[in-house]
């Protein structure tokens, strides 16, 4: 698979460019407006592409996915150097930036597509997210279970034009003043060290 179709529709783990290996990434944090927000400002993170993924249906539409009807869960796929930024910080912050603990369910976002997830492109992949979801259980950070599915990525298929890139194209909406920026700033608190300059 050509790195071409990771940033189209589809992509696999390691990738080559002029530069050196790339590898995906793919999560579900609830809504993928905030989640792309997030990790589009890591250095290290080449592209974020907001989509679909772990459903039944071939292309999906937001309606469909929305419905509840397809299995999909909103999230993002993310290409990254691992040379710039680990499989482990994407993690980091993929846990720290979102409410695993409530199944199906990201503040009033209620839903299987809004259902928190690690797709794993590598057994690396799979064995890291297992391993850091039963350090946080064992730890305490949250005063629930994590409820969060590890899952083999399935097909990415990514969402209409209008979803991507959607908080820099509509900062000033409702949505995005009150639900994504105050995110955004408590992220940027956090990982400023992580942030591209």
């Amino acid at each position: 698979m050509s790195l071409t179709n990771s940033f189209t529709n589809t992509s696999s783990a390691g990738e080559m460019t002029g530069s050196g290996t790339l590898d995906t990434a793919t999560f579900g944090t609830g809504c993928f407006w905030c989640t792309e927000a997030i990790f589009q400002q890591l250095k290290g993170v080449k592209k974020v592409s907001s989509g679909y993924s772990g459903g039944h249906v071939d292309n999906p539409t937001y309606k469909q996915v929305c419905d509840g009807t397809t299995g999909h869960a909103e999230c993002i796929e993310i290409v990254y150097d691992p040379k710039e930024i680990t499989f482990d910080e994407l993690l980091e912050v993929f846990w720290q930036t979102h409410d695993p603990t409530t199944l199906n369910r990201q503040g009033n976002d209620v839903g299987t597509q809004y259902r928190s997830v690690v797709f794993y492109h590598s057994e690396e992949q799979k064995q890291k997210a297992v391993k850091y979801k039963n350090e946080l259980n064992k730890s305490g950070a949250f005063n629930d279970p994590i409820v969060t599915e590890i899952a083999p990525a399935s097909k990415f298929y990514v969402a209409e034009d209008y979803h991507q890139n959607y908080y820099n194209n509509n900062g000033s909406q409702p949505y995005c003043y009150f639900v994504i920026r105050p995110k955004l700033e408590k992220f940027e608190k956090v990982f400023k060290n992580k942030i591209k300059k």
